[in-house]
């Protein structure tokens, strides 16, 4: 028998043998909002007192049209410096928090995966993708500087692709990316999640104490490195976030959202 709970955007299933199922869904494009940000911190805070969870599968909905469509650009309408900086000083409370989750994380990515998706995506255990799922780091395309950079070199992935990555704001799909190490399987659509689900279950078969412990080992063999080079983005970008290219991005693909909806 499993245990549903919610979470505002997150959907928590825990299943008998230990392997919780975690649903983002907030349509149309999962995008993150500051309320998402809040959801990720209680859901953080759930799992650290809930002894029943062994290891986790973070997953969207079958019909959903991203894994995580990255920020919320609605919220990025009229930003200045000061509204910016305030806004990751909340947000920079709860990405810590889901990191240093002490269970297992496996994402299993089946659509689009962008800007702040790909982080969540990065600070998983795991990543099983969809072959034709998408990536990218689009925040140049914005007149800002993403967060991402760092992470991707925690996670050895090569410099090179890093670079072209937050330099040209590119979308890859995860075969074009498979090479980089970034994922642990690229796989069909329709085995993502029964794959991540097998790897879960495995995991979960294992001493708990065993696995907290491990996990802690592993985040403190990262070392703070990337985080502080995330939060030293967030400084630059707040900088630039009141100059005029930044805002005209934000309008402009803000548009094209509601193109598409007419369509």
């Amino acid at each position: 028998m499993s245990i549903l709970r919610s979470f505002g955007s997150f959907a928590l299933e825990v299943r008998d043998d230990g392997v919780a199922i975690v649903t983002f869904s907030r349509p149309p494009v999962n995008a993150v909002s500051l309320s998402v940000y809040e959801d990720i911190g209680r859901f953080a805070d759930h799992v650290a007192g809930d002894d029943t969870i062994r290891s986790i599968v973070i997953t969207a909905p079958e019909s959903a049209r991203a894994w995580c469509g990255g920020a919320d650009l609605h919220e990025f309408k009229d930003m200045t410096i000061e509204k910016r900086k305030e806004r990751y000083r909340f947000i920079n409370e709860q990405l810590p928090r889901f990191h240093k989750i002490d269970r297992p994380m496996i994402a299993a990515i089946r659509g689009a995966t962008i800007g702040v998706g790909v982080m969540l995506a990065g600070m998983c255990d795991l990543r099983v993708a969809s072959e034709r799922a998408k990536f990218a780091c689009p925040e140049v395309d914005y007149g800002l500087v993403g967060g991402s950079a760092g992470m991707f070199a925690m996670l050895k992935m090569p410099e090179a692709k890093v670079r072209e990555m937050v330099y040209t704001g590119r979308t890859f799909t995860a075969r074009e990316l498979e090479s980089t190490g970034f994922f642990n399987y690229v796989v069909p659509d329709a085995a993502v999640l029964p794959l991540a689900l097998d790897l879960a279950g495995e995991i979960a078969r294992k001493s708990l104490p065993a696995l907290r412990a491990r996990k802690l080992a592993s985040l403190m063999q990262e070392g703070p490195e990337w985080m502080e080079a995330y939060l030293e983005a967030q400084e630059m970008s707040s900088a630039l976030v009141e100059r005029p290219e930044s805002g005209a991005a934000v309008l402009a693909a803000l548009e094209r959202g509601k193109l598409r909806k007419k369509r």
